[in-house]
């Protein structure tokens, strides 16, 4: 048996990963990334860059993407918890435009693995979260894109729990990312 499950979601080539936990009284060993465990579930990347933040309670940050260089992610959550989102951009997708979300916390050690061709954010549930993702490409400032994290086409279900939209905080720039309807309209979505 292998080290990671691969759990299949709504969205094609979107899955949630379960690692294998090692505990015992003195705490837990996990592996976090094998190139080889993941070839072995059918996830071959070559991750070629770590990135890693923190937030605190109700910083949204999203929802991104690059219109090169796109980025498949493998993401989770090493402290607190937070609501991750993945919102497929593949042009002929038979599901564009829907999204697909999964709580990652430093208890449920849960992965979140995101294609290149989506927008991607997430919303910080507990008091203060660190996050961390692996990419495989590198991140080029001159291809950022967004996505708005309210779409009202979109309508991505964040848990807002004891927040009012007022309390959230983004970004000015993830303040103003377009709609879908208003990405259409463009041709961004040609590299992804």
């Amino acid at each position: 048996m292998g080290k990671f499950k691969k759990i299949e979601t709504s969205i094609e080539g979107v899955y949630v990963i379960e690692p294998t936990v090692f505990g015992d009284n003195r705490g837990y060993f996990m592996e976090t990334y094998s190139k080889e465990e993941f070839a072995q579930i059918g996830l071959d990347y070559n991750f070629v860059q770590d990135n890693q933040s923190k937030s605190k309670k109700g910083v949204l940050r999203g929802l991104h993407f690059q219109k090169e260089n796109s980025q498949a992610k493998l993401v989770r959550c090493i402290k607190g918890e937070v609501f991750d989102v993945a919102v497929d951009l593949r042009p002929g997708s038979k599901t564009y435009g829907k999204w697909e979300g999964v709580k990652l916390s430093e208890e449920n050690k849960k992965m979140f693995m995101i294609p290149r061709g989506f927008a991607h954010g997430f919303m910080v549930l507990s008091d203060e979260a660190e996050f961390t993702y692996k990419c495989d490409d590198v991140y080029n400032q001159a291809a950022e894109g967004g996505l708005a994290w309210n779409d009202p086409d979109v309508n991505i279900e964040w848990p807002m729990g004891d927040l009012s939209v007022n309390d959230l905080l983004t970004s000015e720039k993830d303040s103003k990312w377009p709609t879908l309807k208003e990405l259409k309209k463009t041709d961004l979505f040609k590299n992804l």
